[in-house]
């Protein structure tokens, strides 16, 4: 008796398991995103123009300089498509610089300085204090397993208001920050005031791309 055949995964079954996932990449800790990424199970891509944008499932913001990132978007025209895709519901994932430019208010910025409105939320610009003030400290991260996670904060913003549908995800857990809010969610999109892609803990990308299969 002949085996049954076994029929080939589908398309949209191998695009769900193995999700695109760009990076926006013109300026800040690009190669480190796609390296997480792809160590996650993602096919990680960089995203420089809206045709690329255009072909992603979502898309990662990586730290940087907020105010340099958020005048390349006009000059490469993706400022539009990309606020036009978060409000279509694209996930999004922003780490310190990503953090600032997906909210929906900053402080402490330039007047000219362009956000996405991804968040409901108000940041603090370099809240934590310049280039010197870096810090590093373990925090609880809700959702995610295995203890503490060691947050790397570089000319870091802090989240000053959430909105009412915003998850809070993690806050300084004591000193002189103590209680601020330092990671937070709002439905498909993600964003930490602290680096995750530097310290080879894997839990927020892995955490993100999950996400994205099931989005």
């Amino acid at each position: 008796m002949n085996a049954s055949p076994v029929a080939a995964p589908a398309a949209t079954d191998l695009a769900q398991a193995r999700p695109t996932i760009g990076v926006l990449a013109l300026q800040g800790d690009v190669r480190e995103h796609i390296a997480a990424l792809a160590h996650c199970g993602a096919e990680p891509v960089l995203v420089r123009r809206a045709s690329e944008l255009a072909a992603v499932d979502a898309l990662v913001l990586p730290g940087g300089e907020s105010t340099a990132i958020s005048k390349l978007l006009e000059v490469f025209e993706l400022l539009e498509p990309l606020r036009a895709r978060l409000r279509d519901g694209m996930p999004a994932f922003g780490s310190c610089a990503g953090m600032i430019l997906l909210a929906d208010e900053v402080l402490d910025t330039r007047p000219d300085a362009n956000h996405l409105s991804g968040i409901d939320m108000t940041v603090r610009r370099n809240a934590f204090g310049r280039q010197v003030d870096s810090f590093e400290v373990d925090l609880d991260f809700a959702g995610l397993d295995d203890g503490p996670m060691r947050a790397v904060f570089i000319r870091a913003p802090w989240v000053e208001r959430a909105g009412a549908g915003v998850e809070v995800l993690a806050t300084v857990p004591d000193g002189p920050f103590a209680g601020r809010i330092v990671a937070v969610r709002q439905g498909n999109v993600v964003a930490t005031s602290f680096h995750p892609e530097v310290t080879g803990d894997l839990r927020v990308h892995r955490m993100f791309v999950d996400l994205v299969r099931d989005a």
